[in-house]
């Protein structure tokens, strides 16, 4: 892998954006997208992996819509998505149990908010 790397994603598969620069609405959204590419970079994983992950994810996600009313979807969460290709690509690739996985997700969901800030 080339120091230069392109996370460039499909069309269908980009972040929100606005103004050329990727919106998160949330400081998790911010870490999972900043994990992604850094572990890509660190050559844990090619980013093509990641993106087939996603589309993967993605795919699975389009065919449950696809089986409900639209009132039983809700709203489509792209970072959710994200989160679950890249914990995937982990599990996938033996850096992470599924076990591991669930544990960190109820360790991460009991902390209070703001439980990382001091101010």
């Amino acid at each position: 892998m080339t120091s230069e790397m392109n996370i460039e994603l499909d069309e269908v598969l980009q972040p929100p954006m606005a103004n050329g620069e990727v919106i998160f609405e949330e400081p998790w959204q911010g870490r999972v997208f900043g994990m992604a590419v850094a572990l890509s970079r660190a050559e844990v994983f090619m980013w093509s992996e990641f993106q087939q992950s996603l589309i993967d994810v993605v795919g699975d996600w389009d065919r449950w819509a696809a089986a409900r009313q639209a009132d039983e979807i809700g709203t489509y969460q792209y970072y959710e998505h994200f989160s679950k290709a890249l914990n995937k690509l982990l599990v996938e690739k033996s850096l992470l149990s599924e076990q591991d996985y669930s544990t960190r997700v109820a360790e991460f969901s009991a902390r209070p908010h703001g439980h990382d800030h001091s101010h």
